[in-house]
């Protein structure tokens, strides 16, 4: 595991959390290619998604299956707009490109919303740094090492 899967892992480290990492060449960028990978149902997938609220990035950790309501994602942030950010923007904001982006040991220190919908599952599958690895953790203690809010911000 080289450049971002050994930074997460070294990030997760110090927050006491030491994942195990699976790869998958054939690539985990979309949820639906993590989830035929790993064999669970998308809706088990944590997409990690940052959005720009009003220029200030926000990371959101959203089921597999849900697409994030960016007016709701707005009104909760009290943003006047809300967009996706870009590919550049994602890099910038985390350190890590789209499709590997964890949900936490970013490079800056973002505020995290995390989808209500993945606290149902026993575990749920998250990027370790690279879009060919994942790793299992339970949505508790995705919750607390991340330090999300548990929101509805889903359509």
């Amino acid at each position: 595991m080289a450049g971002g899967a050994d930074r997460f892992l070294a990030r997760a480290a110090e927050r006491g959390v030491t994942p195990e990492v699976a790869r998958f060449p054939e690539g985990t960028r979309t949820a639906e290619d993590a989830a035929r990978a790993i064999s669970c149902e998308v809706a088990a997938i944590v997409k990690s998604l940052v959005f720009l609220a009003d220029d200030t990035p926000v990371l959101v950790l959203t089921s597999g299956a849900n697409r994030v309501d960016e007016a709701r994602l707005a009104a909760m942030l009290d943003a006047a707009s809300v967009r996706k950010a870009s590919a550049s923007e994602v890099r910038e904001a985390t350190g890590y490109a789209i499709g590997g982006t964890p949900p936490f040991g970013l490079d800056t220190e973002l505020r995290v919303l995390c989808d209500r919908d993945l606290t149902r599952f026993e575990r749920v599958w998250a990027a370790a740094g690279t879009p060919t690895q994942v790793f299992g953790i339970d949505p508790a203690t995705l919750v607390a090492t991340s330090g999300a809010e548990v929101v509805d911000v889903t359509a």
